[in-house]
């Protein structure tokens, strides 16, 4: 028996993502950031906390919770969002065998009640948090490097590249390339990476640039670099990244 009247079963890590741009006049200026924070439960249940900023007219800013079990099933999502420094909306999401459903209200639409059926427990869910982006490689086979593996079910709370719009449920899929393991180097330090390529993801309003992403290879899948190609040109990097006891 624990007499301790403390109890601290749970791991937390703290990081912040830093948004520059790649376009001509614009190279390496600051367009956003992120600050996230994740705590780990003892059975492997995560919980990640996000706040979000992008600069670009008309400005963004996001605050997201969410919560996956051990397994990494996602099970609810809150997101808070404000657009040109006004309010967009706030929704919560739930996730279940075989359907995923939210209650929104939005500046737009008004008060908006949701609900889709899923091919099961959904996989994955977008709440556009950088950090959350390298959580959905976890899906994809890295026994196959270079071949084109497809999510056929990816749920999002927005199809807009910036995640600017709702938030409300929007279902698409996502063509994904296991490139391989890399050692780099980023603001935050040297890591054993993951290096995954998203190079489409049908469904959405507008086709999205090839999107490199590299995460760490210690099965939690922390988000390290990211660098997006096309009409979007921009890149994100982890500067900060800090666990228990440091």
């Amino acid at each position: 028996m624990n007499d301790s009247i403390l109890q601290r079963d749970h791991s937390t890590v703290r990081g912040t993502i830093r948004y520059t741009s790649k376009k001509e006049g614009r190279e390496g200026q600051i367009r956003g950031r992120e600050y996230f924070q994740t705590n780990t439960h003892a059975d492997g249940a995560r919980t990640i906390i996000v706040h979000s900023e992008i600069d670009d007219r008309p400005s963004v800013m996001r605050d997201a919770t969410y919560s996956l079990d051990k397994d990494w099933r996602p099970l609810d999502c809150f997101v808070r969002l404000t657009v040109d420094d006004s309010f967009m909306g706030s929704g919560w999401f739930r996730m279940g065998d075989g359907f995923i459903e939210c209650e929104t209200y939005t500046a737009l639409e008004g008060r908006v009640t949701q609900r889709m059926e899923t091919h099961g427990w959904p996989k994955t869910f977008q709440n556009h948090a950088i950090a959350c982006d390298a959580w959905h490689m976890r899906l994809f086979d890295r026994s196959k490097p270079g071949e084109i593996q497809a999510l056929d079910e990816m749920l999002l709370c927005s199809p807009d590249h910036r995640g600017a719009t709702g938030p409300m449920l929007f279902k698409i899929g996502m063509h994904v390339k296991y490139i391989g393991e890399e050692s780099i180097t980023v603001e935050a330090g040297e890591f054993d990476a993951y290096h995954f390529q998203m190079v489409s993801a049908p469904g959405l309003p507008e086709a999205h640039p090839d999107y490199d992403i590299w995460c760490t290879s210690d099965g939690n899948y922390t988000f390290l670099r990211g660098d997006i190609g096309g009409y979007m040109q921009t890149y994100y990097e982890l500067t900060e990244l800090v666990g228990d006891g440091e």
